[in-house]
């Protein structure tokens, strides 16, 4: 859900990088090893084009913050088949993706000073100022007021997830094997009731989605574009909406899909915990990599609304939370599939806006505030 930067660069013979350019158009750029032709010299020398950034990964973004705006907004209609089958689909894959993605951008991190201090600029500050701001809309809207920095509100934990995921970077960088070590830890921590503080229940709820973006490397990107393992895709979604229904159906608890509670919680025995958390991480990863199978690759309409997303996701809980407590998602003509329809489509306008660009200026000082007195002068300077 961040809006680092990346490229994702293409490798392997001159003839592979050739196609890969023709099948998923990349960004330009100074390094050797792109592999990419470089065009003739020209009589007359033009200035360089600047970098443009790949709109793959946008495209992935903006999707998937959608589908967060629609989920949320769907929880005051769960009591009904249809609503709760497409909950249920969505979360399955949507956390689990995003996290996966903001892994893969955090691999060059630690590289640059620029992007370590916004881990105050766009986690800390912001954090804060979202916490006291929901605060303040809970108790505008006859809540009582609650303000607990250490614990984060609703959707507000993602910043802090983030925060400790990406402090964590260097350790799983310097390990030989990083993804069966993630994915023990994950299947452990299901033994401990972990709370929310820090938002730690998550974090390892959904680590090993991190790890995996991690260790990623722009040729299985690559892979994922391939004609059969598209085919497979859809129909890995298709059979992934077939058991959503069926599951939504016979009434089940929903506690597994929010990847933070621990067998106890769920009242599983230990062997039946690990083998649903083993099949949850199984499925999430099948959906998340059949949706980046299908995306499209090229320059989109809502390529651009893409690098926008840490906007909507921490500014869609204000429509959200105010339409839940005035009723507007209780109308009864709601309860039921058209309900889902009208709520869905409004939720997905509702993304668009908060993509914008206006939105960005209006907003930016709270979101992406620039703090550069607070930083020291790298040496030489």
């Amino acid at each position: 859900m961040t809006d680092t930067r990346s490229s994702l660069p293409a490798t392997g013979s001159q003839q592979d990088s050739t196609d890969a350019k023709n099948r998923w158009p990349l960004p330009k750029q100074d390094e050797d090893f792109w592999g990419h032709e470089r065009p003739e010299p020209q009589a007359a020398p033009e200035p360089p084009p600047g970098k443009k950034r790949d709109p793959y990964l946008d495209n992935v973004k903006f999707v998937l913050i959608a589908l967060v705006v629609v989920g949320h907004s769907l929880v005051p209609t769960l009591n009904t088949d249809s609503s709760r089958s497409l909950y249920i689909y969505i979360y399955m894959f949507h956390m689990p993706l995003f996290v996966l993605i903001s892994g893969y951008l955090s691999r060059n991190f630690w590289n640059s000073n620029a992007k370590t201090n916004k881990l105050v600029d766009t986690f800390v500050i912001p954090y804060v100022i979202v916490e006291v701001g929901y605060a303040v809309l809970r108790t505008a809207v006859g809540q009582k007021w609650s303000l607990t920095i250490i614990d984060p509100a609703w959707l507000n934990w993602y910043l802090l997830a983030l925060l400790f995921w990406r402090l964590s970077t260097p350790v799983w960088k310097r390990m030989k094997f990083p993804i069966p070590v993630a994915i023990a830890i994950y299947l452990f921590a299901g033994f401990s009731q972990i709370t929310g503080d820090f938002s730690m229940d998550r974090f390892f709820g959904l680590l090993p989605f991190f790890v995996i973006g991690l260790v990623m490397k722009p040729e299985h990107f690559e892979l994922l574009g391939r004609r059969w393992v598209r085919i497979v895709s859809a129909l890995t979604l298709l059979g992934a909406a077939a058991c959503a229904i069926v599951v939504a159906k016979l009434n089940l608890t929903l506690m597994p899909f929010y990847f933070k509670h621990s067998y106890q919680d769920m009242d599983l025995s230990w062997y039946m915990g690990l083998g649903l958390r083993t099949g949850l991480l199984v499925c999430s990863l099948a959906m998340s990599f059949a949706v980046l199978s299908l995306v499209p690759r090229s320059e989109t309409w809502y390529s651009d609304l893409g690098t926008r997303t840490l906007y909507a996701y921490l500014l869609h809980g204000i429509p959200v939370l105010i339409a839940k407590d005035q009723g507007w998602l209780d109308l009864p003509w709601l309860q039921g599939p058209l309900g889902v329809l009208a709520i869905s489509s409004s939720a997905f306008a509702l993304a668009i806006i908060l993509c914008l660009p206006e939105t960005r200026t209006i907003f930016k000082w709270v979101i992406e505030p620039r703090l550069t007195w607070l930083y020291r002068r790298p040496s030489g300077s």
